[in-house]
């Protein structure tokens, strides 16, 4: 290869992955966790009283 080659491989834009994918998809990871993680506090409370109905939501406040 001569300099010639080399300059024109400086010139070519190398584009990296935006951090905001990665932040959207940890984002979704931690809202399906909490999600699962009311769906188990629901079962808990389900499996102690059978009679229990409730929302989570009216609890939790």
């Amino acid at each position: 290869m001569n300099r010639l080659d080399y300059g024109s491989a400086l010139d070519t834009v190398v584009e990296r992955p935006s951090r905001s994918r990665s932040s959207n998809k940890k984002r979704k990871w931690r809202e399906i966790e909490a999600l699962q993680e009311k769906h188990r506090l629901l079962k808990e409370l389900q499996d102690i009283d059978s009679n229990f109905d409730g929302e989570l939501d009216n609890l939790l406040m």
